[in-house]
């Protein structure tokens, strides 16, 4: 278009129309009578709008992926956290229950050898008073415990008192090299002394040197004068090997414990031993050995073999 006279009047005109709009549009509010071609205008346009903003401010699109990312970020921390805390109740409670029947088992040994027991739990391992093998327990003078007293959990044997304090004490093992017991063979009389090898089997010398053993025997302790320091009938192990006689007067036994001593938790203390040796009435019950399936086969004789005691025919 030319710059002539008509052209700038057309112009000016225009002009005034549009701010004529504009001010007929600000006084009209939501009732504006603009309002709806506003509307359709930017139903046409508004996609349009959305696709060029999104192709050309890149910077816009950055910092609201940013925004989101932190915010997926933290759920995801606050997730992993409340795993993380989910995980670490659950690890409790399977603890928890893992002593619950440490427990369960310890009452119920106490109760088959009509033993006065104190409950205590492990808190320390390691050296101690210059033993090797020891463990210290939350219990000690304050709770009636004394030195020189028989200790053991649901599985057996785990050791005497050697020091008390008065809210702990110090448990000599039976796996100690220091570590002495006067035992007896299961459903015999056969006596016998278990010292502890560390890491190893207990070593068991019986009295007899003839005495008939066998590998899978048991032994329990045979006890003390006064039931100290160990009381009677406390299950010690079971028998691994047997060293041949050789004429001794004494026979070499090797026993496997039947405490696990790697894994000590929940433990007792005999502040009151039983009124009569329970002999072996607190060994567990023997397993039961697994049957071996036999296998029955039949054979079918075919029709072209000859029955027995009968010549085959020639074709």
């Amino acid at each position: 278009m030319r710059d002539t006279r008509e052209s700038r009047l057309l112009l000016v005109l225009l002009i005034a129309i549009a701010f004529a709009l504009i001010t007929v549009d600000i006084r009209g509010g939501e009732d504006s009578p603009v309002d709806g071609a506003r509307q359709a205008a930017a139903t046409v346009f508004g996609p349009i709008e959305n696709g060029v903003s999104a192709a050309v401010d890149p910077v816009g699109n950055a910092v609201s992926a940013v925004r989101d990312s932190g915010e997926r970020h933290d759920r995801i921390a606050q997730l992993e956290k409340e795993n993380a805390a989910l995980k670490a109740t659950l690890g409790s409670d399977d603890r928890n229950r893992s002593r619950l029947k440490q427990l369960e088992s310890l009452l119920k040994t106490a109760g088959k050898g009509q033993y006065g027991i104190k409950g205590a739990q492990v808190i320390a391992i390691g050296a101690a008073q210059g033993f090797s093998w020891t463990i210290t327990i939350d219990v000690g003078a304050n709770d009636g415990v004394k030195r020189d007293m028989t200790v053991l959990n649901g599985d057996g044997l785990v050791g005497r008192v050697t020091t008390v304090g008065p809210d702990t004490a110090t448990v000599l093992l039976a796996t100690d090299p220091d570590f002495t017991v006067g035992t007896r063979m299961e459903n015999g009389d056969e006596l016998g002394f278990a010292s502890g090898q560390g890491d190893r089997p207990l070593r068991v010398e019986l009295l007899n040197g003839k005495a008939e053993v066998k590998k899978g025997d048991r032994l329990v302790t045979f006890g003390s004068q006064a039931d100290r320091p160990f009381v009677p009938g406390v299950p010690v192990g079971v028998v691994s090997r047997v060293d041949p006689s050789g004429g001794d007067l004494t026979r070499t036994l090797y026993v496997t414990p039947f405490a696990a001593f790697t894994k000590l938790d929940i433990v007792g203390v005999v502040v009151q031993a039983p009124e009569k040796d329970p002999r072996d009435t607190v060994l567990p019950a023997k397993p039961k050995p697994t049957p071996t399936p036999t296998v029955t086969v039949t054979v079918t004789p075919s029709a072209q073999a000859p029955a027995d005691g009968e010549v085959p025919q020639e074709q």
